[in-house]
């Protein structure tokens, strides 16, 4: 259940035109003024004050993102984030202080999309929150909706089948659950086998609304990648490192 201050809705699905956003804090202020902010931009919000009380509701009634801070009592952000990676591949921004990089590496390694160092502007948020749930927008539809076309094409690379109209990858026909982040990575990559992808272009592919991040945000989400590839096969290699230049993708 929601803490207070809940919205309307509090943990009721939104209806169809509105998406919904998660926001976990122990900081009441700042789960207020969020709350107040994104329903004036049209969102629909749920607050829960701590991990604990979050994470049943995030899993069993899952947001369309969630926004969390690392300190918090009884259950963290980090511990938050990796039992709902456990679970789920809900797109995760969360919350940082600007002396915590520790905690961001950590956290973009268990798979948050995105961070965000307070003190933090109300518009840089909306900002990036926008900004996933476009990239995120190919997963919502229906697995009954057709798909294909050149934006909406299979890709298939050796031993590797990427859905870009679904977000669903197999690896030898065996699942490999990713993020928004991970999957428009992998896609850049993979577009073009054998081709080095620098740390700048597949930044403008995982982040393509002029969003900053620095170099070791790229190189986390692709350790994560290769270390979710290996869970399905141990011998997997098909990302390669171009040291000094960037990442490539081989289907050989």
């Amino acid at each position: 259940m929601a803490s207070d201050p809940p919205s309307p809705a509090a943990d009721q699905p939104a209806p169809d035109s509105r998406r919904t956003i998660a926001l976990v804090d122990d900081d009441r202020n700042i789960l207020t003024t969020l709350s107040i902010a994104l329903q004036a931009e049209g969102f629909a919000t749920r607050v829960y004050s701590d991990g604990e009380q979050a994470l049943k509701a995030l899993t069993e009634n899952p947001p369309d993102l969630a926004v969390f801070d690392i300190k918090m009592p009884r259950m963290d952000g980090m511990e938050l984030l990796r039992r709902l990676r456990e679970r789920s591949e809900l797109p995760v921004i969360f919350l940082t202080s600007k002396d915590e990089e520790q905690d961001e590496a950590a956290g973009l390694a268990m798979g948050a999309d995105d961070y965000i160092a307070k003190p933090f502007s109300q518009r840089l948020l909306l900002a990036r929150i926008r900004a996933i749930l476009r990239r995120a927008g190919p997963a919502q539809q229906s697995s009954d909706e057709p798909h294909g076309g050149v934006d909406g094409a299979m890709i298939e690379r050796g031993r590797l089948a990427l859905d870009p109209a679904r977000h669903r990858v197999t690896w030898d026909g065996m699942p490999v659950s990713l993020t928004v982040t991970e999957f428009l990575i992998l896609e850049a990559l993979a577009s073009r086998p054998g081709v080095i992808k620098s740390r700048n272009q597949l930044m403008d592919a995982a982040y393509p609304d002029d969003v900053f991040v620095d170099d070791r945000t790229v190189d986390s989400h692709i350790k994560r990648l290769r270390r979710k590839f290996r869970s399905v096969d141990p011998e997997f290699g098909a990302i390669e490192t171009l040291y000094g230049a960037g990442y490539s993708f081989s289907d050989g």
